[in-house]
């Protein structure tokens, strides 16, 4: 930053040391007359509050940003950041108007909450699972069908935020492969377990090491 009378140039650094001298030397006026100051302390408050607030009136957005940068880097509040020297999440897509409620819902672990195609994809990805716990075919035709008359509905609605690209499933296939897992989840269990060599007792090992 330049700037001064008589074509004198000050730095920034310069400038805004003096600023924080100022602002330092009001503070501890501003302690004074709290704790009961003379007359002549409460005048040099009076007129120091009354040159910073002109000094701040002069001072540009940009000097101000910059100096208010440098002074929390000096008291190292950018130390330890969550995403130091990390690529920042987001950076470089395009808009989401729903990226606060995403991110809120991605940190809080939030079920039930959200925009329609965020909550029908997420479900879509954990479907096999839910239905691999139902234990009749009625059952899981019966989510199926849900299922697929929410994404419907949700298509329809107009009222903003991400498209619904999840897609219906089959019932019938979903319940074909359904049965198909739990077949392979019963042999699974009931193959038995590989036989093992039961190891002699440890006497009999010591007099075989001896003899």
């Amino acid at each position: 930053m330049s700037g001064g009378r008589g074509g004198e140039k000050v730095t920034g650094s310069a400038a805004g040391g003096g600023f924080r001298r100022k602002v330092e030397r009001a503070a501890e006026l501003r302690a004074l007359r709290s704790s009961g100051g003379t007359a002549a302390e409460d005048a040099e408050l009076s007129a120091a509050e009354a040159e910073l607030r002109e000094k701040r009136r002069k001072v540009s957005d940009a000097a101000r940003a910059d100096y208010l940068i440098r002074d929390a880097m000096a008291q190292g509040k950018f130390d330890n950041l969550q995403y130091s020297g990390k690529p920042i999440p987001g950076l470089g897509e395009g808009y989401d108007p729903d990226w606060w409620v995403k991110g809120l819902i991605q940190r809080e672990h939030l079920s039930g909450l959200g925009p329609k195609a965020i909550l029908l994809r997420t479900e879509d990805a954990e479907l096999d699972a839910t239905l691999d716990g139902q234990y009749t075919e009625k059952r899981v035709r019966d989510m199926v069908e849900d299922f697929n008359a929410r994404v419907i509905d949700a298509r329809r609605q107009l009222q903003g935020g991400p498209p619904v690209v999840t897609n219906t499933r089959d019932a019938d296939a979903e319940v074909q492969r359904w049965r198909e897992r739990r077949a392979a989840a019963a042999a699974a269990a009931a193959a038995p377990e590989p036989q093992t060599e039961a190891k002699p007792p440890w006497w009999r090992r010591l007099r075989n090491r001896s003899s």
